[in-house]
């Protein structure tokens, strides 16, 4: 082989091998941070392997938040209006966060209850999270839009 055919396949194949390791990194690092949403039908079908990092969105069950005395930990049930999610969380909640609004948890199953790292709650009384909006309307159980006070006939 010439030695300028053999420096120019030395340089195709360090590039390859550079572009090769930066996609290789990058997939991994976003690996790491990927957060799947489920609904919980999904989580009580078992679709969310044990210790898998994901979402999970609903709406809290009216009734089902226990608060305890001494500490910040909180247990609720999201649902689908199909299924429901034990969560658990320790941490302060979202001033929003009230039984019968919409609800995204993020975190991971572990012995069939879901322990959340983060709560989040809807904004206003018009904003749902598009996940759950979708996974309400594929179970059937849509939520109502709520009108604003002096919105309307425009008197």
């Amino acid at each position: 082989m010439k030695p300028h055919r053999r420096k120019k396949l030395t340089i195709i194949a360090f590039i390859a091998t550079g572009l090769s390791v930066a996609i290789g990194l990058s997939l991994y690092a976003l690996s790491n941070s990927i957060d799947l949403f489920f609904t919980p039908t999904q989580v009580a079908a078992g679709e969310v392997m044990n210790g898998q990092r994901v979402r999970v969105g609903g709406m809290v069950k009216e009734g089902s938040v226990v608060r305890s005395e001494e500490s910040l930990h909180v247990e609720f049930v999201a649902t689908d209006y199909a299924h429901d999610v034990l969560i658990r969380y320790d941490g302060i909640l979202p001033d929003l966060f009230r039984e019968g609004q919409g609800v995204v948890v993020e975190g991971m199953v572990a012995n069939g209850v879901f322990e959340a790292s983060r709560v989040l709650a809807k904004h206003d009384e018009n904003y749902m999270s598009v996940e759950v909006k979708a996974a309400l309307d594929a179970s059937g159980h849509s939520m109502p839009v709520q009108e604003t006070e002096g919105a309307g006939n425009g008197s």
